[in-house]
């Protein structure tokens, strides 16, 4: 199940919000959990024990912890088995195949992965549906592992206490308006929420006004520039023109960007309604002027979890120049190996970590003198140029693509680029002014004029965009997220 579509819309969330609103905060909690396991089953009803496995081992390392409180030993060896559980099962469902895949491709082998055979077992003994070719990645797992590791590694730092409540922990792995896409919520964001918060007409008013903001991210401006996108990738890199092959990745661009915040957007506005203040995930990247400050904007609960939890106990940049570029290879190499096992996450993970350490090298200094307009321009490129390493399916297509922009594919311009351009103007500039921000300090300029016209308007964009969100999903195929890949 996802949040764009009908069944989500007017049926799963207004009954969940029904019961919600009129229950008290311990029978809420059973509601969360309860919805949570129901939301992600309904789409992975086996794999859903993954994350219940994910929950059970770190709500019980954190009661071994706090019953070895004055034995560091133990406190770290609780630690220890709960990362090496986590890190293992992302190892087995998300990076086995490409760990066979390449030591097969190296070492000229045929070697089964194991988990292959596994499934074909399950799948013996009863129809369990079962992949045998490929392992099947669980929806979300990046994120509820990686949510949930945050929990025992602040707990074994004495950053925050010990939750003795299976059923409050439970119900913060499976939250489910994050619990498959993120933002990746730390435990001490939301553990006084866990145990207490408010339910009230004008938070579900500001959760819903969100949440149709994310919608319409999603349903309006990602899904259909998405499309363009679809239609490049599937050409023969050798042959398009430079044109469409810019074209295309700049419709990319801009469908990862509202796809993604999109869902944030909907993932926090269902925390308000629900009582929860989740982190910001975004803040207008594409507006940077740097690609350090641009990853301090795209993604930002992701890059504090490795600043966290990676980056600061490998020494940070404490430790001398040649330490602190080491750290930010490991950490964007691991980064981009989190987005997804290919060698092609790697090198877009290495690429921006390059650009970061070049910057800290005194390119940030000159960006800081250049123009805005300028540094601006140079970092929306960048991440242009990394879009096409993330989305491309192999280093060679990567490569062929990347070479079509610079007129490899032998023509400068064609007839598709022309009529797509024409065609999609209007939704271009749109998609120009909403990232950049443009059209959000409009609307917050007129409604700062009239409390009244801000009430009305409000509500008006909040009818208004989620009418027509329906009804373009009506009639649409299912679209799901791009981040549910990861």
């Amino acid at each position: 199940m996802v949040f764009s579509e009908i069944t989500f819309l007017y049926f799963f969330l207004p009954l969940v919000m029904l019961c919600y609103f009129f229950s008290n905060n311990k029978v809420r909690n059973i509601i969360i959990f309860i919805t949570g396991l129901f939301f992600y089953a309904w789409g992975e009803p086996f794999y859903v024990c993954i994350m219940l496995m994910s929950t059970l081992i770190d709500y019980t390392a954190g009661r071994l912890m706090h019953k070895f409180d004055d034995d560091n030993k133990k406190r770290k060896l609780c630690l220890i088995v709960s990362i090496c559980m986590n890190v293992g099962l992302l190892a087995v469902f998300k990076y086995s195949d490409f760990i066979f895949d390449t030591v097969n491709s190296l070492l000229g082998t045929d070697i089964t992965n194991p988990v292959i055979l596994v499934n074909k077992a399950l799948n013996d003994i009863y129809d369990f549906g079962l992949n045998e070719k490929r392992v099947d990645l669980p929806v979300g797992i990046s994120f509820f592992t990686f949510q949930s590791m945050s929990y025992t590694i602040d707990l074994y730092l004495r950053n925050i206490s010990v939750q003795k409540s299976f059923l409050n922990f439970a119900s913060y792995v499976s939250l489910f308006p994050q619990i498959v896409a993120g933002p990746i919520v730390r435990y001490d964001q939301v553990a006084g929420e866990l145990e207490e918060r408010t339910v009230n007409i004008p938070k579900i008013s500001a959760g819903v006004s969100l949440f149709v903001k994310g919608l319409a991210k999603k349903v309006l401006l990602a899904n259909n520039i998405g499309i363009i996108w679809t239609q490049v990738k599937a050409m023969d890199y050798g042959s398009i023109s430079a044109a469409t092959a810019w074209l295309g990745i700049l419709a990319f661009t801009f469908q990862i960007y509202f796809d993604f915040s999109g869902y944030s957007d909907m993932a926090s506005g269902l925390g308000k309604m629900l009582g929860f203040e989740f982190p910001a995930n975004f803040d207008h990247p594409y507006i940077s002027k740097s690609v350090s400050e641009f990853w301090r904007r795209w993604h930002i609960t992701l890059g504090s979890w490795f600043k966290s939890y990676v980056y600061i106990p490998l020494g940070g940049n404490r430790c001398g120049n040649f330490k602190t570029y080491r750290n930010l290879f490991i950490v964007w190499a691991l980064t981009g190996l989190w987005h997804g096992a290919s060698w092609n996450f790697v090198l877009w993970g290495l690429y921006f970590g390059v650009l970061i350490i070049i910057e800290r090298l005194g390119f940030g200094k000159v960006l800081e003198k250049l123009p805005t307009a300028i540094s601006m321009l140079y970092t929306f490129i960048a991440a242009v140029f990394g879009w096409v390493l993330f989305d491309t399916d192999t280093l060679s297509d990567a490569g062929a693509f990347i070479a079509a922009m610079f007129g490899a594919g032998g023509s400068l311009t064609d007839g598709y680029f022309k009529y797509t351009l024409v065609s999609n103007c209007f939704l271009f500039v749109v998609c120009i002014l909403v990232s950049g921000g443009v059209a959000g300090r409009l609307v917050t300029l007129a409604q700062e004029k009239s409390r009244r016209f801000k009430a009305v308007s409000t509500v008006v964009m909040a009818a208004g965009g989620l009418l027509l969100c329906t009804a373009y999903l009506v009639d649409a195929s299912y679209n799901p997220f791009l981040y549910f890949r990861f």
